[in-house]
């Protein structure tokens, strides 16, 4: 099949689990067999050999820009520029393609698609990692930008399309708001090794790994890492992962007064955080908003433990058995996360190997193999092209 993967970022030029998923996707398709282009933002010099499987196409169909704020939200021009960029390549192309592929966000590629269809006549097979609640769109955005986020995601719900998700949360959210078609629930992510790792050892350590935003929520991590000392007095915190809030990060540091204990490498190489996961005590997420959250399945494979915070926009908690593969907290506050984080020391190795069997049982539905299956499916069945031709009269309809 002729397949075109649609994402305005490639790893490892950003990091993030949508990033790895897209790079997953393409080179395992190309390994099937299958006629493989990625479009995407620039993110790399011009004349730079892209780092990823030689049988994929990659296609900046826009230059390189800045995608964040300075307080860690989306820009508004990037998604624009990529949407156009998009448009005016499948436009041009969209005849060899059979399945689009791509991200449901941002939307503005997805609209693309949806005008460009008619022309090019392949389906649309749609990622929808969040679906965010009218509320939270408030929040991110304030009342009027927020209002015409949701009213986009709403537009971008009803396009003809074969969706999946990888979460139950996202995908209940997703049929309220209007796809009439079928979801799909992804249960894998998963590239690593397939057979568990052998549990070691743990050492008193913290891992908190994550991109450092507002809604992972680091500071509440190194303040339940300070609180959870006064308990543990050997006990130490790496937290890995850069962004807007990492003077926030290091200042949660200083005014715990646990500089000896807590460290803030940023980015760091995935091998340094592989080797802390390995040997860690437990993985600290304390997000608010998670759409998957691979590093609850990468810790679990080495046997450690995670820990995660219940929250109307997390889904990472779905992945969470409490008290086989981790704690889930009812409440973020930092006593409550320390709670966690002694309850894990003090269950031993016995709470490692219920996480090692925990990840040797589910690690086939966690696998990216096991979602390439059912992708492959789903591109065997698309939605009816036919179904486009009245989309825009449905969407305005509500």
């Amino acid at each position: 099949m002729r397949i075109c993967v649609v994402y305005d970022c490639l790893f490892p030029y950003t990091v993030g689990g949508a990033e790895r998923w897209y790079r997953s996707l393409a080179e395992r398709l190309a390994a099937e067999g299958h006629e493989v282009t990625y479009l995407t933002l620039r993110q790399w010099d011009r004349g730079a050999t892209v780092e990823i499987d030689p049988r994929v196409e990659v296609i900046a169909v826009g230059p390189r820009l800045p995608l964040y704020t300075a307080s860690g939200r989306r820009r508004i021009r990037p998604p624009l520029r990529f949407g156009l960029g998009v448009l005016w390549h499948l436009v041009r192309h969209g005849r060899r393609y059979d399945v689009v592929h791509m991200a449901s966000f941002p939307y503005f590629s997805l609209l693309a698609a949806a005008l460009a269809r008619s022309r090019g006549r392949f389906a649309i097979v749609t990622d929808w990692h969040e679906v965010w609640s009218r509320a939270y769109w408030r929040q991110y955005l304030g009342r009027i930008g927020g209002a015409i986020g949701y009213a986009v995601q709403r537009l971008c719900a009803r396009v003809p399309q074969r969706a999946f998700c990888f979460s139950g949360l996202h995908a209940a959210r997703l049929r309220e708001e209007g796809l009439d078609g079928e979801i799909t629930v992804l249960q894998g992510e998963y590239a690593g090794p397939l057979a568990p790792a052998p549990v070691q050892p743990a050492q008193p350590l913290v891992v908190f790994a994550g991109r450092l935003i507002p809604e992972k929520r680091a500071p509440l991590g190194v303040a339940a890492v300070a609180a959870a000392i006064e308990r543990l007095p050997d006990l130490r915190g790496e937290f890995y992962g850069d962004g807007p809030e990492r003077q926030a990060l290091l200042a949660s540091i200083a005014e715990h007064g646990v500089s000896d204990a807590v460290t803030a490498p940023g980015f760091v190489e995935s091998e340094v955080i592989d080797e802390a996961l390995a040997h860690g005590l437990c993985m600290l997420l304390p997000s608010s908003r998670e759409g998957y959250s691979m590093v609850v399945v990468e810790a679990s494979a080495h046997g450690t433990p995670s820990i995660v915070v219940t929250a109307e926009d997390n889904a990472a908690v779905e992945l969470v058995q409490d008290g086989v593969n981790g704690v889930i907290v009812a409440e973020p506050t930092a006593e409550a996360i320390a709670d966690a984080i002694v309850r894990i020391h003090e269950a031993g190795p016995a709470m490692r190997e219920r996480t090692a069997r925990w990840f040797a049982e589910n690690a086939g539905r966690l696998s990216v193999e096991a979602s390439l299956l059912a992708v492959l499916d789903a591109y065997a069945d698309p939605p009816a092209a036919s179904a486009n031709a009245d989309w825009a009269y449905r969407a305005a309809a509500g």
